[in-house]
């Protein structure tokens, strides 16, 4: 469970942090806001009751969405009575969820389907222009998330995939490496695509090319838990998010 929170906190860090946004992250509590138009990521991962006042202080001097991402770490009856008393809405639960490397299962062959690495700011704009097709908020999410990534660079602990079939780019997937383990995100595949293995296979794929670690984690949908089960994944704790629009 540390390490599922971990690894999440770390990428809103670092995302935010390239963005621009205010950090703060102290023995009271650890948040980035003010970097991304997307709630999602003017994150608030760690803290109690006492500041959320100020968090949402910060979420409107810079005129932003803003989440709190709630783990069994700092979870109490009383800090979700508070982030609802002062505006927050309850916008969901990802399930948090690992799997050990060494023992993840192989998905069905996807005839036509391969996988390459993201390397260079062209081959970042395709998958920029694919995730945008059907992740999230779409483009301008799509967008955000490219022109941060551009900042960070394409060397560890940063891994982003995309993949084709036929030679059509169709599916994206982000593996972050933090906390001792390899991270899953922005795992996308164009509408057109879907309910096709598509999803299991980029993620086996991408996930296969790490060493070094012992286990991959993630936070899911509820459409994607059971192709992660599928592949091995096991549930371990729930990530409440808690969400304020300006």
């Amino acid at each position: 469970m540390r390490a599922i929170e971990e690894n999440a906190a770390e990428l809103l860090m670092a995302m935010g942090a390239a963005g621009g946004g205010t950090q703060r992250d102290d023995g009271t509590a650890r948040w980035t806001i003010g970097g991304s138009p997307i709630d999602y990521h003017n994150a608030v991962v760690a803290g109690d009751e006492s500041v959320v006042a100020e968090s949402l202080r910060l979420m409107r001097r810079y005129d932003v969405p803003g989440s709190w991402h709630v783990g069994p770490s700092i979870r109490t009856p009383a800090l979700g009575k508070r982030l609802l008393a002062a505006g927050f809405r309850h916008g969901g639960s990802e399930p948090g969820m690992a799997a050990e490397l060494a023992e993840l299962r192989a998905p069905r062959d996807v005839p036509g389907f391969s996988l390459t690495r993201v390397t260079t700011d062209d081959e970042l704009a395709i998958w920029e222009a694919t995730l945008g097709r059907g992740f999230g908020e779409g483009e301008k999410e799509a967008r955000w998330v490219a022109q941060v990534y551009r900042r960070l660079g394409y060397g560890d602990p940063w891994r982003h995939y995309l993949g084709r079939l036929d030679g059509e780019p169709v599916a994206t997937v982000t593996v972050y490496l933090a906390a001792g383990v390899a991270g899953v995100y922005f795992v996308m595949t164009v509408p057109e695509a879907r309910r096709r293995g598509i999803g299991a296979a980029i993620t086996y794929g991408a996930l296969r090319q790490v060493d070094g670690v012992q286990y991959a984690v993630l936070g899911a949908s509820e459409a994607g838990r059971s192709v992660y089960a599928g592949l091995g994944f096991r549930q371990y704790c729930t990530i409440d998010l808690y969400e304020f629009q300006r």
